[in-house]
């Protein structure tokens, strides 16, 4: 920092020291004013333009110093100078003085601060640069940050002071206004009675509802530069229209049926989408098969004969498929029809905010040559997600099968090389090794699940790599190449001591699981400029709405989360702000998010886990419990696993779980209910579990924090009661 920042720091701290060391904060309250205020209006009366410039002075230097009492400053100006002058001399003071704060913290601070900071202020001077303007308005208008906080964070930032001005002053008139009038009427006030005069109850009623109307101004200002250059319907034929019938689209449709709104549902490919078609349904059929063949195979754990019967991989696949068809007509245009949703089946494309085209297709899927545009009041994009592929340099060469490609095929792979250590990949790697396959998973990081804590990816890898399936860690794939008929992955092996190797991994068939993308192409968001999150995803505010109010978006083509449970949660949300909005919105809630890998044994969590709290700075305490102390998981042979439980030191309050066993997506849900609610450990230690169950962990993990919890001295002190009370 040079001499004339310390300078000016130095000019500052002196101003506000002498301000404190004489007690200046006295003439910054109501009772001063109340008690002079009789004197300043005589003297207003004698000297007008000399106490309006003083007055006007005072007010710069007391916004400009960041000192507290604008709000008695500008009650005073109301009763002194009423309510014209009033407001002009605070509007103009007020906006002054915030600059001056404004470009004393910029030349102070912003320096210092990029360049500690800088990665973090680029990205918020861009977020500045697109909507800095109406970020500050908003921030004027409803003030639930103090204003000299604002002037001192704004001069941070890239904002032009300028533009930091005319914004200011702008946004703080409404405010001005109200405080002003206020003001004077509290002149007015002469005695108790005057507490119930209609004019000084209406400021006050003003003051109450400022924030609702500054709301209001907010939303319609941005509403006309949005929907600028769009020409809006004179009348909607449908008051939703909802892009995608996975569990996303599906549940906002329902919700607006049941509501008795008209609503049309466009799906181009499978109604289910790809939970029913491509994902959850079909993988955990596949997973019960193979764990079927895997109990079987190891009878003897059961005290039964072992049996190796041969695995007809067509015939599972078979099942598979018939799972699927069982399940269809939960999600069928038919059942839809008779909800009350209008389901079209065809690509949709919008054509403005208010209008979506739909390609329609025919019985058999292709197109028909037919179009049909839909006027509607709010769209619900629901558009999910897909695959992604990495370009791996011949990825093409050797084919590449993906969770949604895979359930077509017959044929069991001998070697089966799987891209990716997450869910997806683990959760097919050790479903297809069950099946017979030999299975190769190459993960480019340190460990599986990354997710998760260290102790429960070294569980599942113990697992994996004791049923024969050969996991690489720290293996990064490089290229693909086919000779002479076979296919081999090139990839860079970590040996350990921070160098790598390059190794050939031939295979038959390579699966690619390292994650998902959003679907946010194809059906017109690029011509109505809605922009993209930097994960990909589509951006949408807590509301989930687009740029465009009238526009939402749910499930995994918004994120955070690509469950299928937070998709249908978010759903809620984004049917009731669209159909409800303009009464009252609701933030989506994230805050209690559970998820499962059903793997054997599965993982499930809720909340935090241990890495996460670390890197958080979150204290915590942690108590375990391992379920081979569990009586029944002894009796069914599924002692593998335990409950880990984060909570508040020194109290029940549950921060996360994590449960790794038999069962842990079923054995989780009392946490999210006890998470959700607000229910601690002890709650659940009182609750009555049935003997012998799984669930009767929950309740022993509970009991090992209370162990942990007792009170030592009282316990100590009820000992040598008993003591005494037997002589």
């Amino acid at each position: 920092m040079d001499r004339r920042k310390w300078g000016l720091l130095a000019l500052i701290a002196l101003a506000l020291g002498l301000f404190l060391a004489f007690d200046g904060q006295r003439f910054f309250t109501l009772d001063f004013v109340k008690g002079e205020q009789q004197r300043l209006s005589m003297l207003v009366a004698s000297h007008p333009w000399q106490m309006a410039l003083g007055f006007f002075a005072v007010y710069v230097v007391a916004t400009g110093l960041s000192l507290p009492g604008a709000s008695v400053l500008t009650l005073l100006a109301g009763a002194l100078f009423g309510l014209l002058w009033g407001t002009v001399i605070v509007s103009f003071a007020s906006s002054i003085g915030a600059t001056l704060a404004f470009l004393a913290a910029r030349f102070i601070l912003r320096g210092s601060v990029q360049q500690r900071f800088a990665a973090r202020m680029a990205a918020l001077d861009e977020g500045m640069q697109k909507d800095g303007v109406f970020y500050l308005l908003s921030l004027r208008l409803i003030p639930v940050v103090p204003f000299f906080v604002v002037n001192l964070l704004m001069g941070l930032t890239a904002i032009r002071a300028r533009t930091f001005y005319w914004v200011s002053q702008v946004g703080m008139l409404l405010g001005t206004l109200i405080y002003v009038n206020l003001g004077t009427r509290l002149a007015e006030l002469t005695s108790v009675r005057g507490l119930l005069s209609p004019a000084l109850l209406a400021s006050l009623v003003l003051l109450g509802l400022a924030p609702l109307i500054a709301r209001s101004i907010v939303a319609q200002v941005k509403a006309r530069r949005v929907y600028a250059g769009w020409k809006k319907p004179a009348r909607f034929d449908r008051n939703l229209v909802v892009i995608g019938a996975g569990a996303a689209g599906l549940v906002s449709a329902y919700i607006a049926a049941a509501v008795k709104a008209k609503v049309s549902l466009i799906e181009r490919h499978k109604m289910g989408g790809d939970c029913l078609n491509y994902g959850c349904v079909p993988s955990k059929a596949l997973i019960k098969s193979a764990k079927m063949v895997a109990h079987a195979r190891h009878a003897q754990h059961w005290g039964l004969a072992p049996h190796q019967f041969p695995v007809d991989f067509s015939q599972v696949m078979d099942r598979v498929a018939e799972v699927v068809r069982k399940i269809e007509p939960h999600d069928s245009v038919e059942r839809y029809q008779g909800l009350g949703v209008e389901c079209l089946m065809g690509e949709a494309r919008i054509k403005s905010p208010w209008e979506v085209e739909v390609a329609l297709q025919d019985d058999q899927g292709r197109p028909s040559g037919r179009t049909q545009v839909l006027s509607t009041r709010n769209i619900i994009i629901a558009s999910g997600a897909q695959p992604f592929v990495p370009p791996i340099p011949g990825i093409e060469s050797v084919g590449c099968l993906t969770s949604d490609t895979l359930w077509s095929l017959r044929e069991r792979p001998a070697r089966l090389l799987v891209l990716g250590g997450g869910p997806i990949g683990c959760e097919l790697s050790q479903a297809f090794c069950r099946l017979g396959s030999g299975v190769i998973q190459v993960e480019m990081g340190p460990r599986l699940m990354v997710r998760e804590d260290e102790d429960v990816s070294q569980l599942v890898l113990q697992r994996f790599r004791a049923e024969g399936i050969d996991v690489r860690l720290g293996c990064k794939a490089v290229a693909f190449e086919v000779r002479e008929g076979r296919r081999f992955l090139l990839a860079d092996q970590a040996d350990g001591r921070g160098a790598t190797q390059r190794v050939e991994i031939e295979f038959d068939v390579l699966l690619c699981a390292v994650g998902r993308s959003a679907r946010v192409s194809g059906f017109g968001l690029e011509d109505l400029k809605v922009p993209l999150a930097r994960g990909g995803t589509i951006e949408v505010n807590e509301f989930l709405e687009t740029n465009y109010p009238n526009i939402l978006v749910a499930g995994d083509a918004a994120g955070p989360y690509q469950f299928t449970h937070t998709a249908a949660h978010m759903a809620w949300y984004a049917a009731v702000n669209a159909l409800f909005g303009r009464f009252r919105k609701f933030r989506v809630d994230y805050r209690v998010i559970p998820w499962a890998t059903f793997t054997e044994p599965e993982v499930a969590r809720v909340g935090l886990n241990e890495q996460e709290a670390r890197a958080k700075g979150i204290d915590h305490e942690v108590t375990r419990y391992g379920l081979d102390d569990l009586d029944r998981a002894i009796a069914d042979g599924s002692e593998e696993g335990f409950i880990k439980v984060l909570t508040v030191p020194g109290k029940d309050r549950i921060l996360g779980v994590t449960i790794v066993g038999e069962h842990a997506g079923d054995l989780i849900a009392e946490y999210v209910m006890a998470m959700k609610h607000g229910l601690g450990l002890n709650k659940i230690l009182g609750t009555i579990h049935i003997y012998p169950t799984l669930a009767e962990a929950n309740k022993y993990v509970a009991g090992e924090w209370k162990r942990a919890h007792a009170p030592r001295r009282l316990l100590d002190w009820v000992e040598k009661f008993h003591t005494w009370s037997r002589h």
